[in-house]
């Protein structure tokens, strides 16, 4: 009695298809699923851009100058781009930073306050901004985007009504005549140069912070954590992620590098308008976006929000030098941030497929 064969060609097939999705991916796979890949393809390109069609752009002078403005952006944008690939916003980002210099400021001219203690007292006003967004989100469980939206306008609401009490105008008084002030400039506004190329404070203290970030969300476990609870909380607290933790110290961490950036803000200008920042915090998230952030979490890149500041301050000082119409630079960064978007699913989609 002969028996009748069952084997076909498909279990073939499905196991080639095992062995082809845990084969090693090549180089150029493992480059397209970097975040910042996007970010950098296009940082070059508006460079190149900019190098061809304004002549002021090529001059190495001016390589400070662009630097500075990608830093001033940069050292928000790092921090909000950590808290995007855990899931969450801050829209109070931008009027943090005056917050911040104004605290120091009015604290040291009111209560003639050393300077160096009002700038520790400013330190501890940031982070309690911080942590009062990661506590509420956490504790009210509404989005981010509510609970931040608020804390903007409380923010926005003090700044304001306190720069009036305390000075009677808009702007904080000038500090620069009292203790401790030369040295404190020392440490927040200090400048140098290497050749013709100016290089101030920010700009070495946005790369570090993009050094850091890069390493703690790409080599450490609090990293590992942050990828988690944006790509999915429920799923990282059912594994021992503390999500509620790990929001409350993203939170601080934007405080914190709002602190930076409002104290030098303070001690490059002297004085701080008390309605500066309002819009920065959209820039800092488009900088993010460009960077490879997505909106909804889960994926991005602490060296794309860097490269999305750098593409930022490019194109913003670029069309000056080119003698463009500058009415129409927040039109690009429209037309920048919904392409940037587009441009990361795709790629996202793209790499996952491989």
């Amino acid at each position: 009695m002969s028996t009748v064969s069952t084997s076909s060609t498909p279990p073939a097939a499905s196991s080639a298809a095992v062995e082809d999705r845990v084969a090693p991916r090549t180089g150029a796979v493992k480059l397209l699923r970097l975040p910042e890949i996007g970010a950098l393809l296009g940082a070059v390109a508006v460079c190149v851009f900019f190098l061809i069609v304004a002549s002021a752009f090529r001059n190495v002078d001016n390589v400070g100058t662009i630097l500075y403005g990608a830093a001033t952006i940069g050292i928000m944008a790092v921090p909000v781009a950590l808290l995007m690939v855990g899931g969450e916003f801050d829209l109070s980002a931008g009027v943090a930073v005056t917050s911040s210099g104004l605290a120091a400021s009015l604290l040291a001219w009111y209560f003639n306050f050393h300077v160096w203690f009002a700038v520790l007292l400013a330190l501890v006003v940031s982070l309690l901004i911080g942590l009062f967004n990661g506590v509420m989100l956490n504790r009210t469980g509404l989005p981010s985007f509510l609970v931040t939206l608020g804390t903007f306008f409380i923010l926005q609401g003090v700044n304001l009504g306190m720069t009036k009490v305390v000075t009677g105008n808009v702007a904080s008084n000038n500090i620069s005549d009292m203790q401790g002030f030369d040295s404190a400039k020392n440490v927040f506004a200090w400048e140098t140069s290497i050749g013709s190329v100016a290089i101030k404070a920010p700009i070495v203290y946005w790369l570090v912070i993009t050094v850091i970030a890069a390493v703690v969300l790409r080599k450490s476990r609090f990293g590992n954590w942050i990828y988690a609870v944006g790509g999915d909380s429920d799923a990282a607290r059912a594994v021992g992620v503390p999500v509620r933790g790990v929001r409350v110290v993203l939170y601080l961490f934007v405080g914190f590098c709002a602190w930076l950036a409002g104290m030098h803000l303070l001690f490059e200008f002297n004085t701080v308008q008390s309605g500066d920042g309002v819009g920065n915090e959209f820039i800092f998230i488009i900088a993010a976006v460009v960077g490879g952030c997505l909106l909804t979490g889960g994926y991005g890149s602490a060296i794309g929000a860097s490269l999305g500041a750098l593409i930022f301050a490019m194109t913003q000082l670029g069309i000056n030098y080119a003698g463009w119409n500058p009415d129409w630079f927040k039109t690009f960064l429209g037309v920048m941030l919904v392409l940037a978007t587009l441009v990361n699913v795709w790629v996202k989609k793209k790499a996952d497929a491989r």
